[in-house]
């Protein structure tokens, strides 16, 4: 009987493995689900949808794309925290959604509730103004704030990369600024372009506007060294300031739990993707770095990001409690 009991358990064993392997082959099989963590237009957008369109001509599904904008992706992190682990619902946000944001806020999921896969760019950052705007340096901008305290700005929100590298500027040189957050770098671009506010905390959106332009650059956040793109806007150093938090990285995750035959399947499609031509010349166009891991490579840099953001957090006072 014992005999009996343990071959019909070894056959259950192989017939499930073989269930979850016949599964995995056949995905996918429906429409996935793609949530972008801000608002449409914005180069995360953008981007999101062209790996889309690639996935869709590999994998012969489609790829519906929801914008989910808010909370500087802590809604859409909640969305898909939320969703089944089957490959059938993903998000295109930044590292910051899972190393900075919980520890600054209150958010309805944790780190470990998502499957990273890829990263494939980081986001461009910069103290961005109007072509008219009356200081076309960051010297005589900074005179200018002091002057006037209260200056009005725009982020993608509240605690993102921007407003922080934005805010470490203001701590420097002693300068009060009035954060007016929105839901993408798109909405920011808007609000400059109408002059409801002073300047916007750049996010790579912007860059097609400083070509045109309409927009100047007068300060790249987020860098050691000099942008070799454009040498002649100053970096944190040149300025006299320390630098500031480092550049968060566009990445593409699942829900935990996700069987891992449909992630490798996930990351291999959107890595064949991301390093297509088309898909390099659109990074070419709105000046973003391709800037490429594997879900190995950003599992690590996610706990040196997170530690990095932990230190800067906890120094000044803004670690949750």
């Amino acid at each position: 009987m014992k005999v009996k009991m343990v071959l019909t358990a070894l056959a259950m064993a192989v017939g499930l493995t073989a269930t979850g392997t016949a599964m995995a082959q056949k995905y996918p099989t429906k429409t996935i689900t793609m949530y972008v963590a801000f608002s449409a237009g914005g180069t995360t957008d953008l981007t999101a949808r062209a790996i889309a369109q690639g996935m869709e001509k590999i994998l012969g599904v489609p790829v519906a794309v929801e914008n989910k904008g808010g909370g500087g992706g802590t809604v859409s992190g909640a969305l898909l925290a939320a969703a089944k682990p089957d490959g059938y619902t993903l998000l295109v946000a930044s590292t910051g959604l899972l190393s900075m944001r919980p520890m600054m806020m209150k958010v309805a999921f944790k780190p470990s509730g998502f499957t990273p896969l890829i990263q494939y760019s980081e986001y461009v950052g910069s103290l961005t103004v109007r072509k008219d705007a009356p200081y076309d340096t960051i010297e005589k901008f900074v005179e200018h704030a002091k002057k006037n305290p209260g200056m009005t700005y725009a982020s993608s929100g509240v605690n993102t990369q921007q407003q922080i590298g934005v805010e470490t500027v203001a701590k420097c040189k002693g300068l009060s600024f009035k954060h007016v957050p929105q839901k993408g770098g798109s909405n920011s671009n808007t609000q400059l372009m109408g002059g409801h506010i002073d300047f916007i905390a750049g996010s790579g959106s912007h860059l097609p506007f400083v070509e045109q332009g309409e927009f100047r650059e007068l300060l790249v956040l987020h860098r050691d060294t000099p942008d070799p793109t454009k040498p002649n806007v100053p970096i944190m150093k040149d300025i006299g300031c320390p630098p500031s938090n480092p550049a968060l990285g566009m990445i593409v995750v699942a829900p935990a739990g996700l069987p891992a035959d449909v992630a490798k399947k996930l990351e291999q499609t959107m890595t064949t993707v991301v390093q297509q031509a088309s898909f390099q010349e659109l990074l070419k166009r709105f000046n973003l770095p391709y800037d490429f891991k594997d879900s190995a490579q950003l599992k690590q840099s996610l706990a040196k990001e997170t530690e990095w953001y932990k230190q800067y957090l906890t120094e000044n006072n803004l670690l949750l409690k």
